[in-house]
């Protein structure tokens, strides 16, 4: 048997073993804890960049080779996190170097932001960054909902602390300028980081990688888009700055870490903050011009500007493109080049203006149930005549007379699609003179800007008055609509496609339009002109179904509602209504009425009309128009041209206001 030991001899061992177990228990505990609690904690990072020169490896997928484990700040974008996972403390969703730095290639990262009112432009912008093969992005989440439906949707995204609102930031509101001042706080949180950083707003997309572009001037400490519309070159250079008479516009605009652009960063950031009256973007270019005019040596298309050391390109307008260079001018087209963005600005609809050009440019991702309309679809080819087309001078007549002509055609057509309840497809509009907030000439003068041209629906249209949920007392039944090229986008479901129906217009009493030509099996269906409204529903009655009714023509295809309460029409604004006694704001009762207040008749030519003051006519040429009422002419551009609506706006019948 072996001899017991004193306690004595024993009691090291003891003590060791006894400290082994405490220990256990004790790092046993805390992992318990970390389990139970590990929605508190951020989720393990990738190794941190320590300087600027260790942020321009490639840290999001590995590091010496070695694969770094997944984590919500290097998930593959799109991809959603685990079922089941419990979403992450708000604490995880911090900006930092970390996370920056796993989303960071090549040493650069792209970045946006915006509230829940902007969830689908920030889905579009991300979706055409990953479809260029680029995810070294982040969105700034400026609301808890929106943080949560993008990381939910595998959208890598960061909170900003900004504990905004929901709603949409309407141009010139509180929330607008609130956004302005975030961005600037946000290019300041990110520029001490040592990446450089490609900052965008929400209502652009990016139609080509830029990060190769960018990468042409490696000297340059910032590189800015522009309200530039004329061209100041060619190619695919920077824009000649000596030339640059457009604001700079920073809804695009690259970032390099270096001291002068972080000294401008801060400055900005200051002045702002020091006046809440300023906006963003006037702040921006006071700032870059308190210094400037001396060409960067060896880089004679980069400018000193700001502090007189801050190296500056501006991105060309031609492939940066405005709203104005892309859906107006179409600039890269006529030289030839191929875009990399384009930015909504130059509209007049705000923020459904906007997600409508993007639309019209088949550049935007909808829902699925944006291309499968419950009641189906309607579409027209339009009748122009070439004399309203092509004929004669660019005038503000000739003008409206063209875009009225249509404007009647749609009339019918809304009308039409109330009465079957269908959503109408808009057909495209020609226009000979563009739209601006300021008088002008019919277009800009040096811009490339082609007479006619086929112009954005907001030229023309108040898109987001009409997409309102107005009074059916007030405003009639509200008529849905899509954009003109609504039927060549390739997200339409191929089953609407196929289920489609031609509708041809026929002459009432002629043989061929009698009901038993209307047997054939994929025959058009034939449409008497100055149809009923029991005709319309009588005929169209067995095609519920079909999903796509295009009409041949909308000409004299619909006699007009039966209840005058419910026909369209118009009203003209007229400027000079307190001095006619009895003005009521009514249609057009007669057809030699219907015709624009100032709009008489052509006295000396195509060069003159009639504008009338009250009872006073005036007879003008358009030169002293152009010289003497430039104000005038703007205002009568701006709303005459937007609101001669094709709905009745006097009784309850369907409307667009």
């Amino acid at each position: 048997m072996a001899p017991w030991c004193t306690a004595e001899s024993t009691k090291p061992v003891f003590v060791g073993i006894y400290g082994a177990v405490i220990g256990g228990f004790a790092v046993s505990a805390l992992f318990f804890l970390l389990s139970s609690f590990s929605s508190l904690a951020a989720p393990p990072l990738p190794i941190a960049p320590a300087s600027a020169s260790a942020a321009a490896a490639n840290l999001s997928g590995a590091v010496s080779g070695v694969a770094q484990p997944e984590t919500m700040y290097n998930r593959p974008i799109w991809k959603p996190p685990p079922r089941r996972e419990r979403m992450p403390a708000p604490r995880a969703f911090r900006l930092t170097r970390e996370m920056v730095g796993a989303r960071a290639r090549g040493g650069a990262i792209v970045v946006t932001f915006g509230n829940h009112a902007f969830l689908d432009f920030i889905l579009t912008w991300v979706r055409h960054l990953t479809d260029l093969g680029v995810d070294s992005l982040l969105v700034g989440a400026m609301d808890t909902k929106l943080l949560r439906e993008l990381y939910l949707r595998g959208v890598p995204v960061f909170d900003m602390g900004s504990r905004m609102a929901t709603e949409d930031a309407v141009w010139g509101s509180p929330t607008f300028h609130k956004m302005g001042r975030e961005k600037v706080l946000l290019i300041n949180a990110l520029l001490p980081f040592g990446y450089e950083l490609l900052m965008c707003d929400t209502d652009m997309v990016w139609l080509k990688n830029p990060l190769p572009y960018l990468a042409r001037y490696p000297d340059a400490d910032l590189l800015t888009s522009s309200d530039q519309v004329i061209p100041t070159v060619t190619d695919d250079s920077l824009e000649n700055w000596r030339e640059v008479t457009g604001a700079y516009n920073i809804g695009i605009f690259h970032w390099r870490p270096t001291e002068p652009a972080k000294r401008l960063a801060k400055d900005w950031k200051d002045l702002l903050l020091s006046d809440d009256t300023l906006w963003d973007q006037n702040a921006f270019n006071d700032l870059i011009h308190k210094k400037f005019g001396y060409p960067v040596v060896g880089e004679d298309e980069l400018v000193y500007s700001y502090d007189g050391k801050l190296k500056l390109g501006v991105l060309p307008a031609s492939i940066f493109c405005s709203g104005h260079t892309y859906f107006v001018q179409g600039m890269y087209q006529q030289l030839r080049l191929e875009p990399y963005a384009v930015h909504t600005t130059f509209q007049y609809a705000g923020t459904a203006g906007k997600r409508h050009r993007l639309r019209e440019a088949m550049l935007f991702f909808d829902q699925p149930s944006y291309y499968d309309s419950p009641g189906g679809f309607l579409s027209f080819r339009p009748n122009i005549p070439k004399s309203l087309l092509l004929d004669g001078a660019h005038t503000v007549k000739s003008h409206f007379a063209l875009v009225n002509y249509q404007l009647k055609q749609i009339r019918t057509a809304l009308a039409i699609a109330s009465l079957l309840k269908r959503t109408l497809v808009m057909p495209p509009l020609w226009c000979r003179l563009d739209r601006m907030w300021f008088g002008h000439p019919g277009v800009l003068e040096g811009t490339m800007t082609r007479q006619p041209f086929l112009c954005p629906m907001d030229h023309v249209f108040e898109v987001h008055v009409m997409l309102k949920d107005l009074p059916k007392e007030e405003f009639g039944p509200h008529i849905d609509f899509r954009e003109y090229s609504f039927l060549e986008n390739p997200s339409l479901p191929k089953q609407v496609k196929e289920s489609f129906l031609e509708v041809e217009l026929c002459n009432e009493h002629s043989t061929r339009c009698s009901t038993t030509n209307r047997t054939n099996k994929g025959a058009p269906v034939l449409l008497p002109r100055n149809s009923t409204e029991q005709t319309l529903l009588d005929i169209f009655k067995p095609y519920k179904d079909i999903k796509i009714l295009q009409f041949s023509s909308m000409v004299n295809a619909f006699r007009g509602f039966s209840d005058a309460l419910r026909e369209i029409g118009h009203i003209y604004y007229d400027m000079y209504w307190d001095e006619k006694p009895g003005w009521k704001p009514l249609p057009p009762q007669t057809k030699e009425e219907d015709h624009p207040p100032w709009l008489e008749d052509e006295k000396v030519g195509d060069e003159s009309m009639m504008m009338r003051g009250g009872d006073r006519p005036i007879i003008v040429t358009m030169e002293e128009v152009l010289a003497t009422f430039k104000p005038m002419l703007s205002l009568l551009h701006t709303t005459t041209l937007t609101i001669l609506r094709v709905c009745d706006m006097s009784r309850g019948g369907p409307t667009l206001q």
